[in-house]
């Protein structure tokens, strides 16, 4: 709606909960521009070209992008499979709490994939954007491993563990499984699963279709039939979206994080670390750490045909 002072107010997101309604009612100036924030890879997974999604790595950018005093509003651009429940809640949680503390509308853009814990950081927005193709959903928990028992038995390897405590050694994949250890797990899963719902429910509200029986079953869909169900609140692309509501000439400016060091450090994560503990030179360039977290990251790509 514009007002007679040439601002522009946006009126965002379902019915606020009742004493919330003034984080829900955000004026955006005429002049200004939009603090965007690219939201890309797997969540709290360390892999070698590109660092991980966590609240460390993108607090100075968040925090950025809604301190930026002519900043209208945040625009995130999200291109995510998921990954780690906890780091992808506290980004979320991070992004929420500076939009209702500036009160600063936010928009979110699903680019490919926005799935899984890609998904809630999407919820951070008040209002839902995705390209027809996109994937979108995935409202679930999954946890993954290899058994290992059968291998070291056959090649002759005996598995020692001692601990203090019965759940100490639980689901140790070179040990048998348990029933007792993967019901405990299936509790744990249901327990976050149901977090997750919570926070979907509280952030799409009446928008969603809860009358689809697979909506919080951890499938996933394109971006028409995700508009369908609620998940999101458009078919369309960031400057496309933006240059209709607010003009030709909408300024769209990516936040950058400054800490963030050249190519060379992000491909050999010994060297970004620096000296060893006596200023030695690094014992070597490759981290087996990364590698497996490379693994990860592709597996939970590939779901999504990428």
């Amino acid at each position: 709606v514009q007002s007679a002072d040439g601002s522009t107010d946006l009126v965002l997101g379902p019915k606020a909960p009742e004493g919330k309604e003034k984080n829900w009612l955000a004026t955006v100036p005429g002049k200004g521009y939009f603090a965007v924030l690219r939201l890309y890879g797997p969540i709290g997974m360390s892999f070698p070209t590109r660092g991980a999604l966590t609240l460390a790595g993108l607090a100075g950018q968040i925090e950025a992008a809604f301190e930026a005093e002519d900043a209208c509003a945040v625009a995130l651009l999200v291109k995510s499979p998921g990954g780690a429940a906890a780091q992808s809640h506290l980004i979320f949680r991070r992004i929420r709490t500076l939009a209702e503390e500036t009160r600063r509308p936010v928009f979110a853009f699903i680019e490919d994939v926005g799935a899984s814990g890609g998904y809630m950081l999407a919820c951070a927005a008040d209002e839902i954007f995705a390209d027809p193709a996109s994937m979108v959903g995935s409202i679930g928990v999954v946890s993954s491993g290899f058994g290992l028992a059968g291998l070291i038995e056959k090649i002759g390897v005996e598995r020692r563990v001692y601990t203090a405590g019965s759940s100490k050694a639980m689901l140790d994949p070179f040990l048998p499984e348990r029933e007792d250890d993967i019901a405990r797990l299936k509790a744990l899963q249901a327990d976050v699963h149901d977090s997750f719902i919570a926070l979907v429910r509280e952030r799409r509200g009446a928008r969603l279709v809860e009358t689809a029986e697979d909506l919080f079953t951890g499938a996933y869909w394109t971006g028409r039939r995700a508009r369908e169900l609620g998940l999101i609140d458009g078919l369309d692309d960031m400057r496309s979206v933006m240059r209709a509501r607010f003009g030709e000439e909408v300024d769209l400016r990516l936040v950058s994080d400054p800490s963030r060091g050249g190519l060379l450090r992000r491909l050999l994560p010994s060297l970004a670390a620096g000296a060893g503990a006596h200023g030695d030179a690094p014992q070597g360039l490759v981290d087996p750490g990364h590698v497996i977290g490379a693994l990860e990251a592709k597996a939970l790509w590939s779901r999504f045909g990428l």
